[in-house]
């Protein structure tokens, strides 16, 4: 159990109802002569719904710890998403309600983290960066280089990304998982 106080972002809480929840936005609020108060948004692992949440600074709640392992992403079956541990070679099915926003950076022998809990996988967490082939976008137009401009292009899993001008149809390009942001060309 921990103090209010020392909930912190990415902390993965387990409420009065049993429910795991993961701590998206953490705020201490003083207000004048009253007691501090703890204002967080937390998001359901069990179905990524979202809900704010105000603690009293002297409440207590536990913090639980997942247990996180590095697994390949195989195939879909059906509705289910097949992924493999390296280690163990063990395969696992998970549902889209599991992939959260993993789901979109999808692709064959990708590695993802698997969070577990008591032995059942609770959620998928893409890597920070991946690097993706640019599908189909729009061809570069000469002299358009008068602003900072960037034009949409559509990658090889069908998520659509704002890349700069010089990037072509089949270049390979870094993003940033967390904000589905161009980051550079890949060679």
């Amino acid at each position: 159990m921990i103090d209010a106080t020392q909930i912190r972002k990415n902390m993965i809480l387990r409420m009065d109802d049993g429910q795991l929840w993961r701590c998206v936005e953490m705020q201490l609020i003083t207000p004048g002569r009253w007691k501090a108060m703890v204002q967080t948004k937390l998001r359901s692992l069990r179905d990524n719904s979202v809900k704010d949440h105000r603690f009293r600074s002297i409440d207590r709640v536990e913090q639980v710890h997942l247990d996180e392992v590095q697994m390949e992403y195989l195939y879909a079956s059906g509705d289910d998403y097949v992924f493999m541990n390296h280690e163990t070679f063990d395969q696992i099915h998970l549902s889209a309600e599991a992939m959260g926003d993993a789901m979109k950076y999808l692709i064959p022998n990708a590695v993802f983290t698997i969070e577990m809990f008591e032995g059942k996988a609770i959620n998928v967490v893409a890597p920070i960066t991946m690097v993706l082939t640019v599908a189909e976008t729009e061809p570069n137009i000469k002299g358009a280089t008068a602003s900072a401009s960037f034009k949409p292009a559509l990658m090889e899993n069908g998520l659509t990304i704002m890349v700069p001008p010089f990037v072509l149809a089949g270049e390979k390009i870094k993003v940033d998982t967390r904000e589905d942001k161009y980051l550079e060309r890949v060679k």
